[in-house]
């Protein structure tokens, strides 16, 4: 945690330095820090931050590629006059184990359109999640397992 402080800060002073506002200044101010941090890493030996930071920005844009294509479905369903959704609830089996990564993968999945976490089984291995185009359960599943659940696992474990 301390290095990603300490990247933030590298970020900001780099914007500041620039005079800059814009958002894009800040994000190369912090891949800059990234680099000089990851070339000083001998200094931080027992640090896990340079296999979280890829990791976590894989998952921000999983989620918004997912969150993109999503909402289009979702609209196109909408504005056409024939609907092509076909509703279910599915329960996908967890391999999240604590509180904050079933509260992550669970959020996740209810931000996207088209899916709902309703429910989590009482032994906590199971999440039901209402899909608005299932056309297959298992292949839902499977890509609910792979796709965001792993992703959320790799950043936190």
């Amino acid at each position: 945690m301390p290095l990603l402080i300490l990247n933030i800060f590298f970020a900001a002073v780099f914007t500041l330095l620039l005079g800059s506002t814009r958002i894009s200044a800040f994000i190369a101010g912090f891949f800059i820090g990234y680099i000089i941090l990851w070339v000083s890493r001998p200094l931080y030996p027992d640090t896990r931050y340079f296999r979280k930071l890829p990791k976590t920005i894989n998952l921000v844009l999983y989620f918004f590629k997912e969150l993109v294509i999503s909402s289009f479905r979702v609209t196109w369903d909408v504005i056409t006059p024939s609907h092509i959704s076909r509703p279910g609830i599915i329960g996908v089996p967890l391999s999240a184990r604590t509180d904050l990564e079933i509260f992550l993968v669970s959020n996740l999945l209810s931000l996207t359109p088209g899916t709902l976490s309703v429910d989590l089984s009482e032994d906590r291995h199971t999440l039901f999640v209402h899909v608005m185009f299932l056309e297959d359960g298992d292949k839902t599943r499977q890509e609910i397992k792979n796709g965001l659940e792993r992703r959320v696992l790799e950043v936190m474990r």
